[in-house]
């Protein structure tokens, strides 16, 4: 149903000076559009109605960076989150193999860089034996193998990880044993839905045009991605562009180009070393192929989403972008320059940024970062440099719920700790507006992607008042394109 009518709803204003007043309005949608809002509004014969009780509409949110096929499989994977030793992690392996299932086993989540001894394949194959083992890291930049997946996967024997460019390859040919069924993406899209999220930007690897149509149509819009291997295989498509033979609200996305590592695996590329390592990451570019890529991009009418992490990273990709002409996004920049937040705002550039990322980072940007942090995650900062801040997850790096995103923004913690760089911080406006998509304040106009709230998101109070309010926050309904999709109201008729 793309028409009705909602009654007394208390519309948020992200805008400032476009707002309809503390009051409760009425909001009529009508062929998948808001068309009017004001009070006491019409009802159109045969158009459904439903009464908010003064609950909050907002436009529905978007999450900017997520690898969906990923995200979904995690509720089948190994969880090594819990781990903090080699020994540890062992032994979440060792309950898991007394199953007696025969087969590959996939694990994801460990974060082992305060880990003392670090992880090996020895180590990995007094658990495993024969079985084939993959170990993902959370960042998902490193993959810990046992001998029997180095051979499977066809990649040299070795003791230590899989990284960056070479683990990425080996993760795409283990689609087999690591994808998820098809349900699962639905399901993950569905729970998505129920936290009042209306599009997804996927990220996800080794994907063709007709991969993407033939995924299962979910509740959300989502945007696809290609990657550098893949990038000829969307000839033709331009960034907006519907994907040909997709069910359901699915348009191209970016060109996604991973340009350093991590912080957890030491890969990020920094202008000075890491404090507890004499390494200072790599690119996974040079920088004429950046280039090279970003302008193949530009001319087939491509956004391109960079990853960038370490300082030195984002200032070579910022190179790149204005040398190419390209448009489009910095991914992470969780370790910038100062100076270089004004080039960012000048390219024109969105700031696509995963808050959810500090709390598991803080420690160990202390440990490898201690000397720079004031420079990490600068939310703030590139607000106030005139940037585009746009909010995501990078699921399943960070669980996909925008309301520990937007808590995060606004209090950089989520436990009992002290803020992390408090200066940096957002308010729950702030943070709201980079969740919407760039939609503002809901207005006759707009698409009719919309969540409505069961608290004020902008109520006042402290900080971590704030934030443990947002991050608590539950949705009645959420809609896109005028059908329910999601929230407690799911499935209830007018």
């Amino acid at each position: 149903m793309s028409s009705f009518l909602l009654r007394r709803a208390r519309v948020v204003e992200l805008d400032h000076g476009v707002g309809h007043g503390p009051d409760p309005v009425d909001v009529r949608v009508q062929d998948e559009r808001v068309i009017e809002v004001g009070r006491n509004l019409d009802r159109p014969a045969g158009v459904p109605e439903y009464d908010a009780d003064g609950r909050w509409l907002i436009p529905g949110l978007w999450d900017q960076h997520v690898h969906l096929a990923q995200w979904a499989a995690t509720a089948s994977r190994l969880d090594l989150a819990p781990a903090r030793s080699v020994a540890e992690a062992m032994a979440i392996l060792a309950a898991r193999l007394r199953d007696g299932a025969p087969g590959w086993v996939v694990g994801w989540g460990h974060r082992c860089v305060p880990w003392d001894p670090q992880p090996s394949v020895a180590a990995l194959d007094a658990v495993a034996g024969p079985r084939p083992v993959a170990l993902i890291s959370g960042d998902g930049h490193h993959g810990w193998l046992s001998t029997a997946a180095l051979d499977a996967l066809g990649l040299p024997r070795r003791d230590g990880m899989v990284a960056e460019n070479e683990w990425f390859d080996a993760y795409q040919r283990m689609s087999l044993v690591a994808a998820p069924e098809p349900e699962a993406l639905v399901r993950a899209q569905q729970d998505a839905a129920d936290r009042g999220v209306v599009g997804l930007v996927d990220l996800e690897f080794g994907m063709s045009p007709a991969d993407w149509a033939a995924r299962l149509p979910g509740p959300l819009r989502l945007r696809a991605s290609t990657y550098p291997e893949t990038l000829e295989r969307f000839a033709g498509l331009a960034t907006g562009d519907p994907m040909p033979g997709a069910a359901g609200r699915m348009t191209m996305g970016p060109l996604k180009i991973i340009s350093d590592g991590s912080l957890n695996t030491r890969t990020a590329w920094c202008c000075e070393p890491y404090l507890d390592q004499p390494v200072v990451g790599a690119p996974n570019y040079a920088a004429a192929e950046l280039r090279d890529l970003m302008t193949r991009a530009t001319a087939q009418g491509l956004e391109v989403a960079t990853h960038a992490i370490g300082d030195r990273a984002v200032g070579e990709v910022l190179a790149a972008y204005a040398d190419s002409g390209a448009t489009g996004s910095i991914e992470h920049a969780q370790l910038a320059r100062r100076e270089d937040l004004p080039e960012i705002a000048r390219l024109g550039l969105r700031a696509s940024v995963q808050p959810a990322h500090l709390v598991d980072d803080r420690d160990v940007a202390d440990r490898c970062w201690g000397d720079r942090t004031d420079r990490v995650y600068m939310f703030r900062s590139m607000l106030d440099a005139g940037i585009d801040v746009r909010l995501g997850s990078d699921a399943p790096v960070a669980r996909l719920d925008p309301w520990l995103a937007i808590g995060v923004a606004v209090h950089r913690s989520a436990d009992d700790r002290a803020p992390w760089q408090p200066q940096e911080s957002l308010t729950p406006r702030e943070a709201l507006i980079a969740s919407v998509d760039d939609s503002g304040t809901v207005r006759a106009g707009l698409p009719a992607d919309l969540a409505l709230l069961d608290q004020d998101p902008l109520a006042a109070g402290d900080p971590a008042d704030q934030a443990a309010r947002l991050r608590a926050t539950t949705v009645a309904a959420t809609w896109v394109a005028g059908s329910m999709v999601g929230g407690a109201w799911a499935g209830v008729t007018a």
